[in-house]
């Protein structure tokens, strides 16, 4: 024991002694010098790395040492940064420390030194700096070209909202530089005359592709360079971490990652998450953003703690999470969702769920969709689920569906599981709402039949058809049975005039419905019922009616949808006994439409009958066009307006009456009529029809020969239709339209009389210029006895002989008289004529006898051969015994014939013509006085003689008053008897 205190002892003064020793030796080289400093140049990070060494450590010693760090930028004396780094120094270590630069170190030139202290408690008090170091420069822009434009730092990746400073580098010194942050111009400060720098502050994510900036000189053929910042999205603390377990075998931990950060263009991918288990001490590196999945070990671990770490080349965030597992269950999905034994109103709901364990217990909740309802039901299940569906509704299609939870520690429900189903059908519950109308015939009852479809409650399946029968009342007889396939909606029944039952029931595989009844009588006893307006409004139209005495079994109101389409869509509502007030609304109602209601009363009998009749409108419109106006009866002062094709039920608003309007250029209104100016600021007068069923109006009082404008339009209580088109009329004239009652009358029979003559030319022909007789069809000829032929039917000149011949002896120059001119004898005497007489060569010629005369202009030609007769004047003075014929008869008749069968042609003036003239009978008194001046008229005629064609170159002397012969005048040609 004593030999160990003695070891003790010395081994302590010997530490001792060591110890004294090493003091002396700090304090005598304290302070130490850092020594081989070097700086080196990150550019991607911007950052100066420096190391150096402490030489003058004692060996095998560690020391916590101090450094403090001088930079300067430009120069030396422009410090811009101090620094103290604190770390443990062993003897001749390599001691690492960087510094990251705001400003680009390409941007200028950095100069770095350094000191140190020994900051150690093996170190007595007081400890001292040592000296400085040497400066270290570090200058890029050496290494840079000259004449060039650089922009610095080249592709950086910044956080958003960081401060930036950037910064160019010209090889020449220029003032002309400008710089551009997305196409707007930046201003910075000149660090010197090469070198301008830029701060951006608070830097904004615009894309991920990067932020532009660019520098260039304002000037021709300038140079131009640039960088681009990729700015990244801050990296956010990931928000609803949380974790869970579906099969106690596998934690699932999901978080939101909030905004990512990764940048493709720049090559940075997204931030990394990591899962660190603490109880444990594992960790897990996460491949997806959003979850990650933890493995449970079967060491029975209940409760964990989770830290989620995210990181990014910025910044690192985490987050804590501490639960019991047992508290964090979520059941996984039920499966095999069945139904057995639906009925019409129940069914047995079975399912399955994932087992967890004995003692583990699940809630289910069951809910059933059907009809537009809901109902929901919680069941305790451990391993398979059952339910009881009740009180549901035939013919339904439901659809049910489970999901489960921990029924010890609700954490969350499972996903539904569901299957649809459809109950059985069952009898129709109710009968259908049947109507009728019905249209008397002769000796008949035309019947429409109408009900409705069942609805889907009442139906209680599908409807297949609709039963109809019969009973004839007044007749009791078999019933009548129709079926009527549905969707069938009414049938058309022929009835005759008695009373009949008819009984509607619907029909489906599971039954039938109760029955609908309607009776028809013979006697239908509708009554005339006046119709009364009632106002509409957008939600349809209420209406009331008197209640009726005595024992009714409902109300029928009856109307139709579209009242303008001929097949009506007739359309009715029941009502109960009590109810004598209603709403009637459609979806089909429109404004303008005018809607007729018929409240019918049903007597116990079931037998319908009219109680009153309304209409209206949900809601009236301004009349959209005006009536189609007929005028008449214009005179001078006025005029009758009709528009009596105009219907005022098919209008879109009740008519209350009608304004005509007259426009004139006087502007003058009658009594009756007032003022009013129409939109286009014209004024003009105003009748007012306060009765919409007259259609007549007669505008009075107007001015003869003056042009009106008029215009008819409907007004109701929303407006008046549309005033844009007048209709022009001029007033005639006073005294013409009393002339035309005068006028036209004569006219009419003028015209009547022309008609009549001309069916009647012919008979007006053959009385005022019958046609010219041909002498070769002359029925005179019958009477001729020719004696050489007495057969000849046509007469011949030589079978002529004249009783006298008129030859005319016209002066060369002389003018034809115009027809139907008779020259008298004064006349005939001053042209002087010479008359050649004829006498009768029978010998037993006594005077003249009986003859026929008859004047044909058309025989009126010259005398073709004037030479072949020898005549010389006669005076008139010479007797009748001296005349005589200066050529034989024979040889007269000769050139008769040879005349008559020569063309007809012209004779110059002057010379002798040859007149035709028909041998007349001598007048019927034998006065041989009446010879001279009776000679020109032709006495009445009995028949044809002869026709006969004398030249008037056979002259003969003129008669004397003594003369007893008979003559016949030659006319002159264009000269007739009248």
């Amino acid at each position: 024991m004593a030999l160990f205190a003695v070891f003790q002892t010395t081994f302590l003064i010997t530490l001792l002694s060591l110890r004294t020793c090493q003091s002396e030796v700090l304090a005598e080289r304290l302070p130490l010098t850092p020594e081989a400093l070097q700086v080196s140049i990150n550019s991607t990070q911007q950052c100066l790395h420096l190391q150096w060494t402490v030489h003058n450590l004692p060996y095998n010693q560690e020391f916590k040492m101090v450094f403090q760090i001088q930079i300067s930028r430009t120069e030396t004396s422009n410090v811009i940064w101090v620094g103290n780094y604190s770390t443990m120094v062993k003897w001749n270590e390599t001691v690492h420390w960087s510094w990251e630069s705001e400003l680009p170190l390409e941007c200028a030139a950095h100069f770095v030194r350094i000191r140190s202290v020994v900051d150690d408690a093996k170190v007595p008090e007081p400890n001292f700096w040592s000296s400085w170091s040497s400066w270290q420069e570090v200058n890029v822009q050496d290494f840079l070209g000259q004449g060039a434009l650089f922009v610095f730092p080249k592709d950086k990746l910044v956080e958003e909202g960081s401060n930036v400073t950037i910064c160019y580098i010209s090889g020449n010194i220029r003032n002309n530089i400008s710089c551009y942050l997305e196409g707007e111009q930046i201003d910075g400060e000149q660090l010197d005359p090469r070198v301008s720098i830029f701060k951006l502050e608070n830097v904004p994510f615009i894309r991920k592709r990067g932020t532009n900036i660019y520098c260039e000189e304002n000037q021709r053929n300038a140079i131009s360079n640039g960088t681009v910042l990729f700015v990244s999205k801050v990296l956010e603390e990931p928000k609803d971490f949380s974790c869970e377990t579906r099969d106690f075998k596998t934690l699932i931990c999901t978080w939101d990652p909030g905004a990512d950060t990764a940048l493709a263009w720049f090559k940075q991918p997204s931030q990394s998450y990591t899962l660190f288990e603490s109880f444990s001490g594992k960790k897990k590196s996460c491949d997806e953003k959003t979850r990650c999945n933890w493995q449970i070990t079967q060491d029975s671990q209940e409760i964990y703690n989770f830290t989620l770490i995210t990181a990014n080349y910025f910044r690192t965030r985490s987050v804590n999470l501490l639960f019991n597992l047992t508290h964090r269950v979520h059941p996984m999905r039920p499966f095999s969702v069945q139904f057995e034994n639906v009925s019409a109103t129940n069914a047995v709901m079975t399912w399955k769920v994932h087992s967890s364990g004995d003692n583990f217990t699940l809630l289910c909740q069951v809910e059933l969709h059907g009809e537009g309802k809901m109902i929901q039901h919680n069941v305790s299940v451990k391993v398979n689920g059952k339910y009881l569906l009740s009180e549901l509704e035939p013919y339904t299609e439901y659809v049910a569906q489970v999901r489960c939870a921990d029924a010890n520690h609700f954490w969350k429900w499972s996903e539904w599981s569901g299957q649809d189903f459809t109950t059985s059908e069952a009898a129709p519950s109710e009968a259908p709402d049947v109507w009728r109308t019905v249209k008397l015939g002769p000796g008949s009852h035309n019947v429409t039949l109408l009900w409705k479809p069942l609805s889907k409650f009442h139906a209680k399946g599908k409807i297949l058809f609709y039963n109809v029968v019969i009973e004839n009342l007044d007749k009791p007889s078999g019933l009548e049975p129709h079926s009527i396939p549905a969707p069938a909606n009414g049938t058309e029944l022929s009835l005759d005039e008695g009373s009949y039952r008819i009984r509607v029931t619907a029909s489906n595989s599971a039954g039938t419905s109760p029955a609908a009844v309607m009776v028809v009588s013979a006697d239908p006893g509708n009554k005339v019922v006046e119709e009364e307006i009632i106002n509409g409004t957008e939600d349809g139209f209420s209406m009331s009616w008197k209640p009726q005495s005595g024992d009714v079994m409902g109300y029928v109101v009856e109307w139709c949808d579209c009242p303008q389409d001929p097949l009506c869509d007739l359309q009715w509502k029941n009502l109960g006994p009590n109810t004598t007030t209603t709403v009637i609304s459609s979806d089909a109602f429109r404004p303008g439409v005018r809607y007729n209601f018929r409240i019918y009363g049903l007597s116990t009998r079931r037998i319908a009958y009219l109680l009153e009749n309304k209409t209206g409108y949900t809601q009236e419109l301004a009349p959209s066009d005006n009536p189609q106006v007929v005028m008449n009866n214009l005179t001078s002062h006025s005029f009758t307006l009709s528009w009596k094709n105009y219907s005022t039920k098919s209008q879109p608003a009740f008519i209350k009456g009608y304004r005509v309007y007259l426009k004139s250029k006087a502007g003058q209104c009658h009594p009756g009529a007032e003022k009013a100016v129409l939109p286009d600021n014209t004024v003009c007068c105003q009748y007012k029809i306060d009765n919409p069923e007259q259609k007549t109006f007669s505008v009075e009082k107007l001015q003869p020969e003056s042009f009106y404008e008029f215009l008819v339009t409907p007004y109701t209580s929303v407006g008046e239709g549309p005033r844009r088109t007048f209709t022009k009329v001029r007033t005639p004239d006073e005294y013409p339209y009393m002339l035309l009652r005068v006028i036209l009358p004569v006219i009419l029979c003028v015209l009547l009389l022309v008609l009549g003559c001309h069916l009647k030319s012919q008979w007006m022909k053959d009385k005022c210029y019958p046609d010219i007789p041909d002498p070769y069809k002359s029925s005179v000829l019958s009477l001729i006895k020719s004696k050489e032929n007495p057969h000849r039917t046509i007469m011949s000149i030589s079978d002529c002989i004249p009783d006298a011949i008129e030859v005319v002896n016209k002066p060369e120059g002389t003018k034809i008289q115009s027809l139907g001119t008779r020259k008298s004898l004064t006349e005939m005497e001053s042209t002087k004529p010479t008359y050649l007489y004829l006498l009768p060569t029978e010998k037993n010629y006594s005077g003249p006898g009986p003859c026929i005369c008859f004047e044909n202009y058309t025989y009126n030609q010259a005398a073709s051969d004037c030479g072949s007769c020898a005549h010389g004047p006669v005076p008139p003075e010479a007797p009748p015994s001296q005349l005589g014929l200066l050529t034989s008869p024979e040889n007269l008749l000769k050139a008769l014939e040879k005349n008559y069968m020569n063309s007809l042609g012209e004779i110059p003036a002057g010379e002798t013509t040859l007149n035709y003239v028909s041998q007349v009978a001598s007048p019927m008194s034998g006065d041989k006085d009446s010879l001279s001046t009776n000679a020109l008229v032709p006495p009445p005629c009995s028949e044809y003689k002869m026709q006969m064609a004398v030249p008037l170159c056979l002259a003969s002397p003129p008669p004397t008053e003594n003369s007893n012969l008979s003559s016949i005048t030659l006319l002159v040609p264009g000269e007739h008897y009248r």
